[in-house]
């Protein structure tokens, strides 16, 4: 029997000079407020968010938005738009600002995985007021080296397999420069045998079909007919969104963050490669901050470890 929370909403709120599509599940408005920053860019995961994080609703108010063009927030209309970082920050920020006024909240926390750990973090430093901790899961902080070692990875994967077919699509595309690929589809190339070769998710060969596509429909979430406006918003955020960031690098433009900062991090991730998260944490500057290995992770703990991520997360920002 489906579950029912006293707190469960979809909203389509105007900001920023367009409509995002939000989910609101909790059930207690007096529960502190998670915002949830999706990857990609373009990429939503609300159906996993409220699957796996479900647990956490007796404690916390879990918010998911579709970003700016994506999912259900993608219009033909914003598509003819040129879009930049400034912009979806700002979304962002009035996002913030919108759930504090909802739930009568001085501050809410804020999570981020993947591309949404690289908009988290420019959203807490630059509007750090309105945000009482943040959490970075697949944690990007240098986008050239990223994908520098992300490449090399794949090519070693292939090179032990013995994957002929892999080694010849490889080389075809070659590596990345300063982090680029020629084309989305050459960076595709990549990232589907980053997935085959368990650099996404430890210990497991998947396919693009079987770790994005299948879950939308298998999910209540989504529908058949939000298949098209998923897969053209997240074409387009690539188009508008990709070079500012893997042009990212936290190192030099990310040194103090004025709000506690918790990383949760699988230790296999080679989609955003940890030990360069790292780094940048050690190197960082904050009020308060965590750092919690994940073992049995590549780059999402979320679902890959989901009740110890549950149960980190808890304990750290109830404490």
């Amino acid at each position: 029997m489906k579950q029912k929370y006293p707190i469960d909403e979809h909203l389509e709120v105007p900001i920023n000079g367009t409509t995002l599509d939000f989910r609101i599940r909790g059930t207690k408005t007096s529960n502190p407020v998670i915002l949830f920053l999706h990857g990609g860019p373009g990429v939503c995961d609300r159906h996993f968010i409220l699957r796996d994080q479900a647990p956490l609703t007796d404690a916390f108010t879990l918010v998911c938005f579709d970003q700016r063009g994506a999912g259900k927030s993608y219009t033909a209309e914003q598509a003819k738009r040129v879009m930049d970082m400034d912009t979806v920050v700002e979304d962002a920020r009035i996002a913030v600002e919108y759930l504090c006024g909802r739930f009568h909240k001085d501050k809410i926390f804020v999570a981020g995985h993947s591309y949404g750990s690289f908009l988290g973090v420019l959203l807490c430093q630059r509007y750090p007021r309105r945000i009482a901790a943040y959490v970075g899961t697949g944690q990007l902080a240098d986008g050239p080296e990223n994908e520098r070692l992300s490449y090399e990875f794949v090519v070693g994967e292939a090179t032990k397999r013995g994957d002929k077919k892999a080694l010849s699509d490889l080389k075809r595309i070659g590596p990345p420069r300063k982090g680029f690929y020629q084309s989305i589809d050459d960076l595709m190339v990549q990232r589907n045998y980053l997935n085959k070769f368990g650099g996404a998710t430890y210990g497991k060969s998947e396919t693009m079909m079987s770790s994005m596509v299948m879950p939308l429909l298998r999910s209540s979430e989504y529908s058949i007919f939000d298949l098209p406006r998923y897969s053209n918003g997240a074409f387009y955020n690539m188009r508008q969104l990709w070079r500012p960031v893997i042009g990212c690098d936290f190192m030099e433009s990310v040194r103090t963050l004025d709000v506690p900062v918790y990383i949760t991090q699988g230790r296999h991730d080679r989609n955003t490669p940890s030990e360069l998260a790292k780094a940048w944490f050690d190197a960082l500057d904050a009020p308060h901050k965590e750092w919690t290995w994940f073992e049995n992770s590549a780059h999402s703990p979320m679902r890959e470890e989901t009740e110890r991520w549950n149960a980190v997360v808890r304990e750290k920002l109830l404490s």
